[in-house]
Parts: structure tokens; sequence; C-alpha cells
């Protein structure tokens, strides 16, 4: 049995329905988990709780979890220091000075969250705490900063070729139906790059509302309060703040916005020098290379990049990036070896709640995607497999499986996960449908890089806005914004986007599979949008009582 029918959706249904009702993240989530590890048991809840505690140990067990959480702490101890030093004041302080508009400083971050496009977990917690004084200065909602974050993460991540998440995703590309395309994996991603409609239009979204400022919207609304003076966050409608560092000026006043800039360029600098010497050192310590020189000298620096345990790196990162940022901090006078300490305690206080919700985020996700064999409910191959055996024209297997992976990957609140179920099944789908149809070399490719680009879209949008995501809980606590106010906000301007690029896959789809039908159209309908969907749902439909 490879999944439980309709029973395997009430995990996530049930996780979504009690996170917005609730507004409490984290006993939604166990609750989400519990049930599913209930249909699991058979109904008898002692071993439901049991199999509950053994996931949760399991998921912290993996070595690419348990990095990623020491990833996280880390940077949260990063940002103790950029506080209790006073640094991210001092830099707020500058940015204010330097940038005079709102405008000016919602495109400053929008343009750093382009820059750190190698890691979206990087990009979140980095970005989001030093942007946040200039953001709040400028009386720019907390629910903004967040959803920049988010739009800057995941789906710029999908779309830089050097990324972590492009060599996850050329791992995907196998079997004998890909091998008898005559592609690379590389060649394939790129080819599929202009078709992958939601990641692109995602990152311009951003960009449009920008420089119109026509929000719309739960986001109106926050943007309202922020600019009224009301609040730059609503505590009291979505709940509390998971994560957050106060910056605090330094009481010598000798903080200045360099010291802001030194130990993030460092970090920036370390994490990205971190990822190809990962892929070198494994080189040499499994005896593919004699020495570290050696490993250099065979294997370029682009290659040890996109091959590298991103996971590994940002942990080495983090570990180095802290330590020179603590020894900086005390030869600047900033810290003492009395202060400094409490300064890292303060930071990995702060990350506790966003841990917390991670680990169960990934408890829930593991739950949904494996089979009843695995101790899962198998959601995702019961969802996969309605739209496998439906039989449907070659023409709606694009937008079929973009909405499918869109379904899942908002249940189970990942794209990885998502992109490992979709495209395994997608390409023998579509390669076997288009060479039925008779089509040509060059036509089969088309169609596949279409399919394969509707796949990723769609896996980026569940990891973009679902309440579950690892990424939009780190977009929220960078931002240190609530939570659900950072998923309400967000979700409106991700299906609006989701729904443009739809009917965009839908005219390529019937227009020859040819991209820049796609790209116009999307377009069209995005500008269309833009303007439009302000005046229907605009601030006037909500209250701004305090």
């Amino acid at each position: 049995m490879e999944h439980f029918g309709l029973l395997s959706l009430i995990p996530p249904v049930l996780t979504i329905a009690l996170a917005i009702l609730t507004k409490d993240v984290i006993v939604s989530l166990f609750l989400g988990i519990f049930s599913g590890a209930l249909i699991v048991a058979g109904g008898n809840p002692g071993t439901a709780i049991l199999n509950v505690a053994d996931l949760i140990a399991d998921t912290l067990a993996d070595g690419w979890s348990i990095r990623i959480v020491l990833f996280t702490i880390l940077l949260g101890m990063m940002v103790g220091l950029l506080s209790k030093t006073g640094s991210a004041y001092a830099l707020g302080g500058w940015a204010s000075k330097k940038i005079k508009t709102k405008t000016g400083a919602l495109l400053f971050t929008w343009v750093f969250g382009l820059l750190i496009f190698f890691d979206d977990y990087f990009n979140s917690l980095t970005i989001g705490t030093c942007m946040r004084p200039l953001t709040d200065a400028k009386k720019i909602s907390r629910a903004k900063l967040s959803y920049i974050l988010d739009s800057t993460a995941a789906p710029v991540a999908i779309l830089a070729p050097l990324s972590t998440w492009v060599v996850y995703v050329m791992g995907q590309f196998t079997g004998p139906e890909f091998e008898s395309l005559g592609v690379t994996t590389m060649g394939m991603f790129l080819r599929s790059l202009p078709f992958n409609l939601y990641a692109i239009f995602a990152v311009f979204m951003v960009l449009f509302i920008t420089i119109t400022h026509k929000d719309f919207g739960p986001m109106a609304r926050s943007e309202a309060r922020a600019e009224k003076g009301i609040g730059l966050y609503d505590d009291k409608k979505y709940g509390i703040i998971a994560a957050q560092v106060e910056s605090k000026a330094h009481e010598s006043g000798k903080a200045k916005a360099f010291d802001f800039i030194v130990p993030i360029a460092l970090f920036v600098f370390v994490a990205l020098a971190s990822f190809p010497m990962q892929y070198w050192l494994a080189m040499v310590g499994s005896g593919d290379a004699a020495s570290l020189g050696a490993a250099m000298s065979a294997v370029p620096f682009g290659e040890a990049f996109i091959n590298s345990d991103s996971s590994v790196a940002l942990m080495y990162a983090s570990v180095i990036a802290l330590a020179l940022a603590y020894l900086y901090y005390l030869i600047r006078g900033l810290i003492k070896m009395s202060t400094g300490g409490e300064a890292l305690m303060d930071g990995f206080k702060a990350m506790t709640p966003a841990v917390t919700i991670l680990t169960l985020a990934w408890g829930i996700g593991t739950i949904i995607k494996s089979a009843p064999a695995d101790g899962g409910v198998g959601m995702a191959s019961f969802v996969s497999d309605f739209v496998v055996n439906g039989n449907f024209p070659l023409m709606l297997v694009p937008i079929i499986v973009f909405i499918i992976s869109c379904l899942i990957s908002f249940a189970a609140g990942t794209s990885w996960g998502t992109m490992g179920i979709m495209v395994p099944i997608t390409l023998p789908v579509v390669i076997t449908l288009a060479r039925a149809n008779g089509m040509d070399a060059n036509a089969v490719l088309n169609v596949t890089a279409l399919a394969i680009g509707a796949v990723l879209g769609g896996s980026v949008f569940g990891d973009h806005c679902s309440p579950i995501s690892d990424t939009t809980i780190l977009s929220s606590t960078g931002a240190a914004c609530p939570h659900l106010e950072h998923v309400a906000t967000q979700i409106p301007y991700a299906v609006f986007v989701a729904v443009c690029a739809g009917i965009g896959i839908l005219a390529a789809s019937f227009i020859g599979f040819n991209f820049i039908v796609g790209l116009v159209v999307t377009a069209g309908l995005f500008v269309a949008g833009i303007y439009l969907l302000p005046l229907w749902f605009g601030v006037k439909k909500y209250s701004l009582d305090k």
C-alpha cells in the first residue's frame, strides 16, 4: 500500500486549519503530526504518540537537519552580537540618512536579496536582520519585509544556475527516458528555466509592488497600519513573533555602520568559500585526491561549488564567521569577554521558537511524504496517482503537474520533497506521451522542459507561502514578524502570481510549447492584475483599529 487514500489529506489540512484558527503554529504542527501517526497506527493513540516521539528524534538525527538547526542557532548568535554591540542600530541610522524614501529602502532590500542567491536559508535570516532597522525607520511593515525576504529566497535560488537548489534539481533528472533525450542535466535545467514562470514573476512581483505601491489584501492593511504609526506588526490579530533580537545602541556609542557590514561581509565571503572547500575536503577524505591542492586542481571552483553539501558548508561558514565576528568586536572594543557570552546566549534563546517550528515542520513533511511502510500516510503518492492515472491529453499535462505540485508543496511545506516526488513521475509520462504523439526530438525536449518548469514553479509556490514551509518560517523570523501575519499577507500575492503563471503555462502548451508565449501571456496578466487588484481588494475593506 502506497497511501491511505483520502485519509492521507488529514494531517496537512488539519495543521493548516488549526494554524489559521488558533494562531498557534507549534501546537498545530504537533497535532498534525499526531493525526498522521494515529492513521498509521490504526487509531491506537499510545502507539501514535510513541511514533511521534521517534519521528521527531529521527528528524533531528538526520545529518542535514541537525546541521541546518545548528546553522540557524549560530546565525542567531551572530544576530545577538550585532544587537549587543549596537551595530545593527548604527547601520539602520546610517541607511536612514542615506536612503531617503520608502521606495529606496524597499528596492535596496530587493537587490540585496538577489545578491544572496546561493542559499535561501542564509538569505532570509541575514537580510532580515540587516534591513530591519532601515525598514522600521521608513515605516515599512514587518509583513512587507518578510514578504521581500521570502520572495528573494526560494524563487531566486531555483533560478540561479549556481545554487544549492539547482544541484538537487539536476539530481532528479535520471532514468532511461531522460537519458534517451540526449541532453545533459544542466542543459535540461537551463532549457526549463524560462518555463519556470512562477519563480520568475514571484521575484518581479516585489519590484512592481515596490515601484507602484499598489498593495492589496491583508498586506494593504499591514502597510497602512505601519504608515499611520499604529504598529509595524499586529500581534493581537496574528499572535506573537516567533523570534526577535532587539537592536539597541551600544552604551559607548562607538558602533558604526561598518561594524555591521564587516561581520556580514565576512559571513558571505566565508560561506561562498565554504561551498567549494567542503567538496574539495570531502574528496581528500574519501581518497579521491591525495591532497587538498590535488583536489582543487582536479575539480574547478564552479563544479565544486554546485556539488557541495550545502548544510555542511553553511555550518562551517557559521562557525568560522561567528568566531571572526567575536574577535573583531573584541578588538573594536564593542564587547568584552564578560558581555560577549551574554550576547551569544541572547541570540541562542531568540532562535529557540524558530528551531522548534522548523523541527515540527520537517516532521510533518516526513509523515506526509513517506509511504505507510515507512511510517507515513503517503499523501503525495495519493495526489500524484490521481493525475498520472487520469490519462490526460499531453497539452494538459504541464498545467496538471503545476497544480498538483502547488497543492503538494503547500500542504507539505516543502519544495525539495515535491520536486523529488513529481520530477521522476513527470519525466517518463511527458516523454512517452510526446513520442506517442509523433513529435520530433526538439519538440519532445520543449514539452519536457515546459513540464519540468511547471513542476519546479509549483514546488516553489508551496515553499514560498505555506505556513509550515521552513523558508516561510525563517523569513518571518528574519523580519521579526508574527508568522501568521507573514503567511496571511503573502498568500494573496503568491496565489495571484500562481494564477498568472498557470494561465501562461496553458497558453504555452496550446501554442507550440513555446516559452515566449508563456512569458508574454503571464506578463500581460501580471501587469493588468497589479493595477486592478488594489481597486477591488484595497485597504478600505480592512479595519485599522488598534
